[in-house]
């Protein structure tokens, strides 16, 4: 039995993709990609794993990481209307999906794409563009397209029947909800796109690489989560808005400030001899949180002085129910050039005016 993998969202389009494949009797690994905001966070795919299940094929999960940033600070192709890769991002998920599909010893490689659907990354010469990039030529059958396309190598040689393919194009989905509903398919809802699509995600992008362009893998997660507030050009300040964030933000603070052992100076005659080593702190990042009191949690990013850490426990203050006591105490502690951090400040909620002011957000962007 020849064995394909196919790029797996969970959506309408690639289950169609992994339906018409396994149809034919071929063995299907569903491959599915996890961006940077979702790495690392110990979240489970359970959503994509029922679907892949309901189609009867195995999941295959890759988090995205360092070399997910190292194509988004120099993008090739561009970006689309907000902080959106789409071309480059495609290239370099095809090519790791390349090795992948050598590994799973797969004949070929198969995505749900279809002509025409999405503006900056499926028209049919990008499709093509895309396809040579990645080093897929003849290798990258897209089963919803087929019959619009030219052959691949798995069609020509009789692996996969091209009659039993597709020939969709354009935006409408009525070919494939029709198609859906026929075979009794599960799946996610059709949705407008990644993330990085959005308007609000674009402007904090724009921010953190205007201001640090050489932004860490924790930085580019942060885009993902809560409300943002640039204090200074070298601090920010991120502030949960519900108990699921809080746990996000607590993750990502916890992963920042792993610690990192570096040995103490070989003993010399004239200092004592000792094995304890000494921590380093390699992150400027602080959490800040209610002492006494549940309530958001935040996190500070940057070389704050001191008047930018008062006022960002009196932005947590605002966003908690605390917010109209005169004094509340908030706990900031991590770590600044190097130094922990461990700070009590008793205040009031922030000014609003002075918080809209510093917001992060498209309508605060400078044209």
């Amino acid at each position: 039995m020849h064995k394909a993998v196919v790029m797996f969202s969970g959506g309408l389009d690639s289950a169609i993709a992994v339906h018409l494949l396994k149809s034919q009797g071929l063995d299907v690994t569903a491959l599915h990609f996890v961006l940077p905001f979702y790495a690392g966070l110990d979240k489970k795919p359970e959503q994509i794993q029922a679907y892949a299940e309901a189609l009867g094929v195995p999941l295959r999960v890759e988090e995205e990481g360092e070399d997910f940033l190292e194509m988004i600070r120099d993008p090739k192709f561009g970006f689309g209307k907000n902080a959106n890769p789409c071309v480059d991002c495609r290239i370099h998920r095809l090519t790791k999906a390349a090795r992948i599909m050598e590994q799973e010893g797969a004949a070929f490689l198969a995505t749900g794409e279809v002509v025409g659907q999405r503006p900056m990354s499926q028209k049919l010469y990008t499709l093509q563009q895309v396809e040579k990039a990645a080093g897929l030529k003849g290798k990258l059958l897209r089963p919803l397209s087929a019959k619009l396309l030219a052959p691949t190598e798995a069609e020509t040689a009789g692996i996969v029947n091209r009659e039993l393919l597709l020939d969709i194009s354009g935006r409408s989905r009525a070919v494939q909800l029709a198609y859906s509903k026929k075979h009794g398919l599960i799946h996610s809802s059709p949705a407008g796109g990644c993330l990085l699509t959005n308007i609000e995600t674009g402007a904090r992008f724009n921010d953190l690489a205007a201001h640090n362009p050489q932004y860490s893998l924790i930085d580019f997660k942060l885009l993902a989560y809560g409300r943002h507030f640039r204090i200074s050009p070298n601090y920010r300040i991120i502030i949960s808005r519900d108990a699921e964030e809080n746990t996000a933000l607590e993750k990502i603070y916890a992963a920042a400030l792993a610690p990192s052992q570096e040995p103490l100076p070989a003993p010399t005659s004239k200092s004592p001899q000792t094995t304890t080593p000494t921590r380093v702190f390699t992150q400027n990042i602080v959490q800040i949180y209610l002492r006494d009191v549940l309530g958001p949690v935040a996190l500070g990013l940057g070389e704050p002085d001191n008047s930018e850490l008062q006022f960002s426990a009196a932005a947590v203050v605002r966003f908690s129910k605390m917010r109209g006591a005169d004094q509340v105490a908030v706990l900031i502690n991590g770590a600044v050039n190097g130094s922990a951090v461990n700070l009590v400040f008793k205040v009031g909620a922030a000014d609003e005016k002075a918080l809209d002011e510093y917001r992060i957000s498209s309508s605060n962007q400078k044209s």
